[in-house]
């Protein structure tokens, strides 16, 4: 089969498409023929070396091994079922849980042997992949293509708009809303909680399409006065904060938001340090929360959603599997909106 290898840390380059043998599923698991893959930020950091290189480099105390086929967005159909799995199987179209754990309901996604597909695992930068037959959902939506662009997006954004219990009415505020996780970040607690949501882009060329989306409010970044404007449109502080961004909005964020505030991050594309006055948390009462990923309860919740249309696929473009080089660089352009879906 055709397949992408990661070969090792470094630029674009260490990202080669080769030929290799299609997997063998396992006796609990399943071959699913790969119909589309989106890309995340996760591969990308990955392969430069973000997380760290070496040990520290996976999800895993041994770290990244070489070569890995990335990929966790992921649809297809099921082609062959392992000794375990029930034939019927067979012929089903399916979205990934894109990670294995022993922890238990509810806390599967922060156990410490979460392993993650595309890291820990072979992912769906490939023609084939083999993966847990109970981790394999029905696709919310006909579409291959719109149904994988939200596993591991989608799951982090509806993780982090659940652990700060958004509620109806109350304003969030939304960063790299024109990115994957963002922009559905704006959909969740728009359309799904019922909170206003102030969207903050760079480019307002999106207002628009972003308030289609559900966002009340769009702003700039590039504000010269963020968190006044953000203030003034909201008649007063904001209720929380799902951000992506990380040191870039971080001092806005934290100014803009009400004593009692919560800020909820899971990226940090604008910078992974930041300086913090620890009395700017304590005199405002403001609750931090780290997320990745979620729980398999929460992935129902959310696929159960998308079937509704309550929440919609959001995607730029799409690129054939052996242009990943290509749609790996342009995913790190500024001013998409949306998700990037690899086609093998």
């Amino acid at each position: 089969m055709r397949a992408v290898q990661v070969t090792g840390y470094g630029d674009i380059n260490k990202l080669e498409v080769v030929e290799i043998n299609i997997p063998e599923p396992g006796e609990n698991e399943v071959l699913i023929q790969v119909k589309a893959c989106g890309i995340n930020n996760t591969e990308i950091w990955m392969r430069e070396g973000a997380y760290g290189t070496g040990s520290k480099s996976g999800w895993r105390p041994e770290g990244v091994q070489f070569p890995r086929i990335p990929g966790s967005d992921i649809t297809g159909t099921v082609v062959k079922t392992g000794k375990q799995v029930a034939s019927s199987m067979i012929g089903k179209d399916v979205v990934l849980f894109p990670f294995t754990s022993s922890g238990e309901e509810g806390y599967e996604h922060i156990s410490d042997d979460m392993s993650f597909i595309g890291s820990e695992y072979d992912g769906g930068y490939a023609e084939y992949v083999v993966w847990p037959a109970h981790l394999c959902f029905e696709m919310p939506l006909q579409s291959f293509t719109e149904s994988a662009v939200f596993s591991v997006s989608g799951l982090t954004a509806w993780h982090m708009v659940e652990q700060i219990q958004v509620q109806p009415n109350e304003t969030v505020l939304v960063t790299g809303a024109n990115g994957g996780v963002g922009s559905l970040n704006v959909q969740i607690a728009a359309n799904v909680f019922g909170a206003k949501v102030i969207a903050v882009v760079g480019d307002l060329t999106l207002e628009e399409k972003l308030k289609e989306l559900g966002a009340t409010h769009v702003v700039s970044y590039k504000s010269k006065n963020l968190a006044n404007e953000i203030q003034q449109i909201n008649g007063g502080p904001i209720d929380s904060v799902l951000d992506v961004v990380g040191d870039a909005l971080f001092p806005v964020a934290l100014q803009a938001l009400k004593n009692g505030g919560k800020f909820c991050t899971s990226g940090s594309a604008g910078g992974q340090r930041t300086e913090l006055d620890f009395r700017t948390l304590y005199l405002k009462h403001i609750t931090l929360y780290g997320s990745v990923l979620g729980t398999k309860a929460e992935f129902a919740r959310m696929l159960d959603a998308i079937s509704q249309g309550k929440i919609k696929p959001v995607i730029d473009r799409t690129f054939p599997l052996h242009e990943a080089r290509e749609a790996q660089t342009y995913f790190k352009k500024a001013g998409k909106l949306g998700k990037i879906v690899l086609i093998p």
